[in-house]
């Protein structure tokens, strides 16, 4: 395993890739001695000009272990335009499975790749923040830096 740590506006990121792919990204509590690699340290450089407002997709190598519906879920968060967040009932109906809103959301919370696959870009139905690994706090940030940096005319999101 390789790792490359980035100090973010939200915390100290850990990118975790293997000699093919980056596998994992978070915000641990601890962050262990690097030993970076190509692949971690091109994601790195990556967010690094996400969060500099240069960048709202990326394209640096990742893939994580799931089943075929949590890949077609996560397949599916990265074409939720930054700065647009959705609810659960609309991936579903995007998704052509409106009665799976529970599993699209089991599926969201299982991501490991947070901020390259957007889950933080899924809200409530009611608008309210719901559920992010990193913490609610983080995803308000998040949101309101796509609207900003995406043009979306908004300085702030109401949620």
């Amino acid at each position: 395993m390789f790792t490359s740590t980035l100090d973010s506006p939200i915390g100290k990121m850990q990118i975790s890739a293997n000699d093919r792919e980056v596998f994992a990204i978070f915000f641990p509590e601890e962050i262990p001695e690097e030993s970076p690699n190509k692949i971690s340290e091109q994601a790195k450089s990556q967010f690094k000009e996400y969060f500099e407002g240069k960048r709202i997709v990326f394209d640096f190598p990742m893939a994580q272990p799931g089943t075929d519906f949590q890949q077609s879920v996560w397949d599916e968060l990265r074409n939720i335009e930054a700065g647009r967040p959705i609810s659960y009932a609309i991936l579903s109906k995007r998704m052509k499975n409106p009665l799976a809103i529970r599993a699209i959301a089991s599926a969201n919370g299982r991501n490991n790749l947070i901020i390259a696959v957007p889950c933080h870009r899924v809200i409530g139905s009611n608008g309210e923040l719901v559920g992010f690994s990193a913490g609610l706090w983080r995803k308000r940030w998040l949101l309101e830096h796509e609207a900003m940096i995406s043009s979306i005319g908004q300085s702030s999101l109401n949620f």
